[in-house]
């Protein structure tokens, strides 16, 4: 089975920390209501990731101002993701060590945690969109239920330990890059 993908999104300030590269992988299974990007759930829909894919993401990683890669989709922990996901992973970190890896995920990270995908993975975003629970005040997650985990930590401690804490409590009315930038003032 090769993996497949829908989009490579270069420059991302949405999806992780700085500016990010963004692998749209194709195959979901959790099918969230009002999902963002439904047109992933298809894990036969899309391109197929080949070589080629991946040194186009090589070479942008490349440059100074890209902070990482993120991966999301679809579900790149979907069944038929998993592997390769794992295996570009490892190969991204050696060969970028010092560039951040996020992964989304609607599976919840106790069920996931022991996966291999993790030794690399800096960051975490887990569980499913709820549309009830969306918030779009919160910072690189869509729904309350969602956890931004910094991975390196949990995975050392045995117990969730947040990337950036409870950013959800940050000013009213602002989000929380804007709460970085201008330090808690209403705008």
């Amino acid at each position: 089975y090769v993996m497949r993908y829908h989009n490579i999104t270069k420059d991302d300030m949405l999806n992780g920390d700085g500016l990010r590269i963004v692998l749209w992988v194709s195959g979901c299974s959790h099918c969230c209501k009002d999902c963002h990007n439904p047109i992933t759930w298809d894990s036969n829909a899309g391109i197929p990731f080949s070589d080629e894919t991946k040194e186009e993401i090589k070479n942008k990683l490349k440059e100074d101002y890209i902070s990482g890669i993120t991966f999301s989709g679809g579900d790149p922990l979907y069944f038929t993701n998993r592997s390769e996901i794992t295996r570009f992973a490892k190969e991204m970190k050696e060969n970028f060590p010092d560039k951040t890896i996020w992964l989304y995920t609607g599976f919840l990270w106790e069920d996931i945690c022991e996966e291999e995908v993790f030794r690399y993975v800096d960051v975490c975003v887990d569980g499913p969109f709820i549309a009830e629970e969306k918030d779009s005040l919160l910072m690189w997650k869509g729904s309350r239920n969602q956890r931004v985990i910094d991975v390196k930590k949990s995975l050392a401690c045995g117990e969730v330990i947040l990337h950036c804490g409870d950013y959800s409590k940050l000013g009213k009315g602002m989000n929380a890059p804007a709460q970085q930038i201008y330090g808690g003032m209403d705008t």
